[in-house]
């Protein structure tokens, strides 16, 4: 009796162990389902609210059809001011390699200057002299091209940056470099530079003794044509969600149809390369 009692308690004691490991299988099982079910609705949250607001995102980006701005800008061949700019952006139906794009206008006047131009002052008059200038530059450029937004702003967080390609008409404004002489008889007049009379510093012609203004001359300007391209980056930085305040830079060729006689005693050239960078601000309308 001993014996079968022994062999029926091991019977139950296996049954009661299976019966406890199968419990511990079926608990492991239950809580792995339910992790897995609970990382896979939070996934489905995440991504449904990620799609919500990049939606909103875009909508919010889309329905701005209008970018007008103005702005200062520098340039290489340029002091630290160099020009003003106008510039506006207008929604295009279509898109570019799924990109937004914008119809890109511009109007740009920026000051030439020669790298052998220096500034030099009398120490008797005290008159400022740029030695051997013979005319400004000023450049207006017409542009027309495309922007391309590239990375949108999440509403007014962020930044917005879009790559603009233009190309137009240049239209080179040679207006004359006056300057002061003071003739043989003591009397001070304003003539334009010329270096065939005016580098020898003889009775006759008069002693150059410092610049003119430079609102004059502007009658003498010559016109000369031309034709340039650019390309850009835009870096949109606006914190207020109706403007624009932001940043472009880039790499402007220009070519006239003849050289332009900036300096009478260095090369003087046809073509012009320079990096530039604008400070533009604005406004933006739905």
């Amino acid at each position: 009796m001993s014996g079968y009692n022994s062999l029926r308690y091991y019977f139950v004691l296996s049954l009661s162990i299976r019966h406890f490991q199968s419990s511990q299988r079926i608990t492991s099982n239950m809580m792995r389902v339910k992790l897995l079910l609970s990382v896979s609705i939070l996934f489905a949250l995440l991504t449904d609210v990620y799609a919500q607001r990049r939606a909103k995102a875009e909508d919010n980006e889309e329905s701005y059809k209008s970018f007008t701005s103005v702005g200062v800008t520098t340039n290489t061949n340029s002091g630290i001011l160099g020009g003003a700019v106008f510039r506006q952006s207008s929604a295009l139906s279509s898109k570019l390699f799924g990109k937004n794009q914008y119809r890109y206008l511009a109007v740009e006047v920026v000051n030439v200057k020669h790298p052998k131009e220096l500034s030099q002052q009398d120490f008797v008059t005290g008159a400022r002299l740029v030695i051997g200038k013979q005319n400004y530059l000023f450049a207006v450029r017409p542009e027309y091209g495309r922007e391309i937004t590239l990375f949108n702003r999440h509403e007014d967080e962020g930044i917005s940056i879009s790559g603009i390609l233009a190309a137009g008409p240049s239209l080179g404004l040679e207006k004359p470099y006056m300057v002061q002489v003071q003739n043989s008889d003591g009397r001070v007049t304003t003539v334009p530079f010329d270096p065939a009379t005016h580098s020898g510093g003889s009775q006759n012609s008069g002693v150059v003794i410092g610049a003119g203004s430079f609102f004059q001359g502007f009658g003498q300007t010559k016109v000369v044509p031309g034709l340039h391209l650019k390309t850009a980056m835009s870096f949109e930085l606006s914190a207020f969600r109706d403007n624009v305040t932001g940043i472009e830079i880039g790499f402007i060729a220009e070519a006239f149809t003849r050289k332009i006689q900036i300096m009478a005693y260095a090369e003087n050239r046809s073509v012009y390369t320079s990096g530039y960078i604008t400070l533009y601000f604005g406004s933006k309308k739905r």
